[in-house]
């Protein structure tokens, strides 16, 4: 893990512990074996859906974008809200719905 990773267990107290996997340069945020978040740059993006994704265009927050072969792809991850590394309550709040949109993505058939 890095030490951005190892920050987010502090962060994420309150919602259970996490782990991390290296992955395209960055790192997935799992939780009991279901990513519900990713790090890009020292940058934290939760999981969302059809029912979150709202809560994050609310706060203004963008989705995480790469560039493929000249081509931008958008993923289903928001940028985290500032507010919930200062906020334990908080940053389990965003994070139970971000792993709870996660588990929706697997459901679907």
């Amino acid at each position: 893990m890095s030490d951005y990773t190892e920050y987010l267990q502090d962060v994420f107290e309150l919602f259970g512990p996490i782990t991390a996997r290296r992955m395209f340069g960055g790192h997935g945020i799992y939780h009991d074996g279901v990513m519900f978040a990713l790090v890009a740059d020292e940058t934290l993006y939760l999981k969302t859906d059809a029912q979150t994704v709202g809560d994050f265009e609310r706060e203004g927050l963008g989705p995480f974008e790469y560039d493929k072969g000249g081509r931008v792809v958008r993923m289903s991850y928001y940028q985290a809200p500032e507010a919930l590394f200062e906020d334990r309550e908080l940053a389990a709040d965003w994070a139970w719905r971000s792993l709870e949109a996660a588990w929706r993505a697997r459901a679907r058939p």
